[in-house]
């Protein structure tokens, strides 16, 4: 059987391919004004014309939509009096003194709101029948706005759904797409129930006409497309909750992290995915985190995904200098068209380039030699722009690099120091296209001792797509007192969600054997406005108070604690590729293949250069270097050493170089890149 994962980025579209002689990687540039370009391309490489693979998808279309304003034409039906719970939203001022500072623009027009006399009670006893008469008008006034799609939003929904159910079959009888929120998310805060179906309802017609297209290009392919929790869905579901696919990408490159690092004997990692539009990042405490406390632009999504932190920096991120005068990168990016300057197109100087100029490239083998990097038009645009600062060429370089790492340096802060983990208890493990060129310096710079970077580290969010399990998420709101409950009330409350759980999974053709259902409960101290997701275990109320202590820095045993919400994740077991040995680790001493002029630290020195591919377990080596592949570029500094273990991957570790004095030249001295 062939499966192949495929992650559609910024500036490369990612494959990978497993079958049984072993797994094939592959890049191409990706195709912005229509994803499915790039990767009916990529599979053309990979493919012949007979093979019917299984793929597994991680699409950005539902991201972009709503980062970019260009999803459908969305109506809002809600309770009368509630017409405005969206715009006025948490009060919240993302510039606390700023008071001219622009509100973000609705999903929902003004005019496509509309409200339906109704009414529950918190407990989700019926205290106003829904008017269906007002019903007649508001279709009226939906076809009169062009309305696509219609999300369901009413007050205490999550408590009895009757009200949304019979306005889902009255609407879709008159020929609309219906969301409603209690399908989506069943739990209580209006605000981000309301704002979760309101995404939902934005990004699935337009998911659905491209996965739709997709599918037809790819004929008899089996099609999965990645979720946001770590988990795939069909094609047909994300179809009708695109949702939560919206952070796929960066899930996939967690899940793979979180394999390689087990693999190389690693459980506490944090992941480092630098590509060519942002960075992703994760901590990763002997299993993936999650969190359901999510943003998308300006809209809240409150759905279980894996707890990422993301910052506008990557290779392709532009360079600037603001109103003050000061050097600052992104979050604007280059993306893949025009990309960097030195790829042929851009006319702004990226971190990709500031990486060319400081011979941090090799030229030779960039894309496995079937990219050419213009590093002529990369010097003159340098010149123009460090002029601009009275800087060299080289100096504006090292500044951009030393911006860019700034920035993803207070990514790793939140996920680690933030949340109450110290980062030297961890290692950095490095991925991306551009991730292995900046982990060591940012390791660094926040005492982490060793760095991880895998042989694939390139498309190591596509191959984490085959390591994907099916996952289905399932929630309730209940608010009822811990103390109130005992383990067998739990037990009796969670039965209903197991039970559609199980039914979900056999519909996807899991029998009971394959099916893993996790349960846990969202928890807080009664007063509280925020709560932790705790394993749902005997002693899920001590275990509460263990995480709050961890992630707040206090907890009161004494105190009451409420059980929130009811958490259910259906698990069903795929094949999963077993990652590739390289070989047994035989100890010797590496030998470049070239040198080359680089810079480090405003120091000249001559860094060996290998080809990735040619290094086998056991080989070791010193800094700096520079390891190229086909998919990515590794950079190993001065001072620091590097093995390669069974798996390929390079181990860096932080610690004197033998061979530094010897490498070291003068930055003055003239040298050709």
């Amino acid at each position: 059987m062939i499966r192949i994962g495929i992650d559609t980025g910024g500036t490369f579209t990612d494959l990978v391919r497993l079958d049984d002689s072993g797994l094939t990687v592959h890049k191409v540039r990706s195709t912005p004004d229509d994803p499915a370009r790039a990767i009916l391309q990529g599979l053309s490489d990979l493919l012949r014309p007979s093979e019917e693979p299984e793929i597994v998808h991680g699409s950005t279309v539902a991201t972009n939509a709503v980062l970019e304003r260009k999803g459908a034409r969305v109506a809002l039906v809600t309770t009368s009096g509630f017409e405005d719970v969206l715009r006025i939203g948490r009060q919240t001022r993302s510039e606390l003194y700023n008071f001219f500072v622009e509100e973000p623009r609705p999903l929902v027009e003004d005019g496509l709101v509309f409200g339906i006399g109704e009414r529950l009670t918190a407990e989700g006893r019926i205290i106003l029948d829904l008017d269906e008469t007002a019903l007649p008008d508001v279709i009226a006034k939906l076809r009169d706005g062009n309305a696509e799609c219609v999300a369901v939003c009413l007050l205490h929904s999550y408590a009895n759904p009757e009200h949304e159910l019979r306005l889902k079959r009255i609407l879709t009888k008159a020929g609309f797409s219906v969301c409603t929120s209690f399908e989506v998310l069943p739990e209580y805060r209006e605000v981000e129930r309301w704002s979760t179906t309101v995404v939902n309802a934005y990004v699935t017609p337009v998911m659905a006409r491209y996965l739709g297209a997709l599918e037809s290009e790819l004929g008899p392919a089996k099609l999965r497309i990645m979720q946001s929790n770590g988990g795939s869905i069909s094609a047909a579901r994300a179809k009708a909750a695109a949702v939560q696919t919206i952070l796929s990408g960066p899930a996939a490159g967690a899940l793979g992290a979180f394999a390689v690092g087990e693999a190389s004997g690693y459980s506490r990692v944090i992941t480092f995915d630098m590509g060519g539009t942002s960075t992703d990042v994760s901590l990763v405490n002997g299993s993936l985190g999650l969190t359901t406390e999510s943003m998308v632009g300006d809209c809240p999504v409150r759905l279980p995904v894996i707890d990422i932190h993301t910052v506008g920096a990557g290779g392709g991120s532009i360079a600037y200098v603001d109103s003050g005068g000061a050097l600052r990168v992104g979050p604007r990016s280059a993306g893949a068209w025009p990309g960097p300057v030195c790829y042929g197109e851009g006319t702004e100087m990226t971190v990709t380039d500031a990486n060319l100029l400081l011979g941090r490239l090799d030229t030779d083998n960039f894309l496995g030699g079937r990219m050419k990097l213009h590093i002529d038009r990369t010097r003159e645009f340098a010149r123009e722009f460090a002029a601009k600062l009275n800087l060299s060429e080289l100096e504006l370089a090292h500044g951009i690099v030393r911006v860019a790492n700034a920035n993803m340096e207070r990514a790793l802060r939140v996920v680690s120091l933030q949340r109450g983990f110290d980062p030297r208890d961890f290692v950095l493990l490095a991925f991306g296209g551009a991730g292995g060129m900046h982990a060591c310096e940012i390791a660094e710079s926040l005492d982490i001792r060793t760095v991880i970077i895998p042989r694939y580290s390139g498309v190591l969010s596509a191959l984490g797509m085959l390591l994907a399990d099916v996952k289905k998420d399932y929630s309730q709101t209940i608010l009822v007192e811990a103390s109130a409950l005992s383990e067998e009330d739990l037990r009796d409350r969670f039965e209903p969600i197991l039970v559609r759980a199980r039914a979900d999974l056999a519909s996807e053709g899991f029998d009971a054997s394959h099916i893993v259902l996790e349960c846990s409960l969202d928890m807080r101290y009664r007063g509280q406005a925020y709560e932790i997701i705790v394993p749902f275990n005997a002693d899920f109320r001590s275990e509460f108070d263990v995480r709050h202590e961890r992630q707040y820095g206090y907890s009161n045993p004494a105190r009451a604690t409420e059980v929130v919400n009811l958490r259910v994740q259906a698990i069903g077991g795929s094949r999963k590729p077993p990652l590739p040995k390289v070989g047994p680790a035989i100890p010797r001493s590496v030998e470049s293949s070239s040198k080359r002029p680089a810079y480090f630290g405003g120091e000249s020195y001559q860094a060996s250069v290998y080809r990735w591919e040619l290094l086998t377990p056991g080989m070791f080596g010193s800094g700096p270097a520079i390891m190229a592949s086909g998919q990515s570029t590794a950079v190993i500094p001065p001072h620091y050493s590097f093995t390669v273990d069974e798996t390929g991957a390079v181990i860096a570790t932080r610690g004197e170089s033998g061979r530094q004095s010897e490498n070291r030249e003068n930055l003055s001295a003239v040298s050709t890149l």
